[in-house]
């Protein structure tokens, strides 16, 4: 099939999840305009290295897999469980690179293991703690056990971070369930420092402070080795009975640290006000599982790539899905019939167990 890689929001995130669909399904794609909307069109390092993976777990075939190319042919092979350890080589984020290997390694017969090196805390992409508290317990709630572990920190743009994964098989599949208004309890914080600083950290603390109502012994100062950094983030978590969401804010050259710490904890409040289940990132990654188990979820916005990879995935499976807006920060998704998608993944892996 041909995919127009500069409809809907036109970023890297259209090559990931056909890269995903396509080791799911066996069907070959050939992306054009890759990346067209962006200042610098083609494939970057960490979109490379998003296809560089894929290859490496399947034994796929890609044509145009080099920077700069804003045209890829893609034939999947079968995935293959077994430990890989991919090297970035900058700091693309290890998040994305893990995602898009994801739904073909869950979906085998043996656990498979991850260890990536690169970037960990990313502001163009979900951090490994955003990773770790939200996504993987997302999944959790449909039958999805996946295991992490952070073995050091990778900020942008030095990179060199060290993260493993191990990935059970998905055998029990079961419905998400999370449309009930939730009443989120918080905030607290925990700040990262790496080799800058002090003050940074704690200015930081003073405006959550300030701006949350929050007590100082709800923000947690944590200072990692120098050599990791420099890097500074806010994560800023709200909790459910069953869940955590978290808000990330990066520091960067040339930002006060008052107004990093003012736009995360305004994100985070406009978020926990909603009573909404997911956060407009969960919303969007949760996508292709319910693709492939039905459910219904809640979120306070939906973004551009929420409604981009909604459409690749009818490009590659079949199911009905159903968007109602009660208020204008609250809106019901729901995915049924999802048992065609599901065929077609059980048939195109079961030849993949062996070996």
């Amino acid at each position: 099939m041909i995919i127009d890689g500069s409809f809907g929001e036109g970023g890297g995130q259209i090559l990931r999840t056909a890269l995903s669909l396509s080791l799911l399904t066996g069907k070959s794609f050939r992306l054009i305009k890759l990346r067209a909307n962006r200042e610098k069109p083609g494939l970057r390092a960490q979109h490379l290295a998003a296809v560089r993976a894929a290859l490496t777990i399947s034994g796929s075939q890609a044509k145009g897999a080099e920077l700069g190319s804003q045209e890829l042919i893609f034939d999947p092979g079968l995935a293959k469980p077994g430990h890989y350890q991919i090297e970035i080589g900058t700091a693309g984020s290890t998040s994305l690179v893990f995602q898009t290997l994801l739904p073909a390694l869950l979906n085998l017969e043996r656990e498979s293991h991850l260890e990536i090196t690169g970037g960990t805390h990313n502001p163009k992409s979900p951090c490994f703690d955003f990773l770790q508290s939200c996504f993987i317990p997302l999944l959790n709630l449909i039958g999805i056990e996946v295991e992490s572990e952070i073995f050091r920190h990778g900020f942008y743009p030095k990179g060199g971070g060290r993260v493993k994964f191990k990935i059970h098989p998905w055998r029990n599949k079961t419905a998400l369930d999370l449309i009930e208004p939730v009443r989120w309890s918080g905030p607290k914080a925990d700040i990262l420092l790496a080799g800058l600083p002090r003050h940074i950290a704690e200015r930081e603390r003073e405006e959550l402070m300030g701006r949350l109502n929050i007590v100082s012994d709800r923000v947690e100062l944590k200072f990692l080795p120098p050599e990791q950094g420099p890097g500074n983030v806010i994560l800023l978590k709200y909790l459910s009975p069953v869940r955590a969401e978290i808000f990330a804010g990066y520091g960067e050259k040339g930002k006060a640290a008052e107004r990093v710490a003012q736009e995360v904890a305004r994100e985070a409040r406009n978020f926990s006000r909603s009573k909404a289940q997911l956060d407009p990132l969960l919303a969007d990654q949760i996508l292709l599982y319910l693709s492939l188990s039905s459910g219904a979820f809640t979120t306070n916005f939906l973004s551009s790539h929420f409604h981009t990879n909604l459409q690749i995935l009818k490009l590659f499976l079949n199911f009905d899905s159903e968007i109602k807006s009660p208020a204008p920060d609250l809106h019901l998704v729901q995915f049924r019939n999802c048992q065609t998608g599901l065929n077609l993944l059980t048939s195109r892996l079961g030849g993949s167990n062996e070996g």
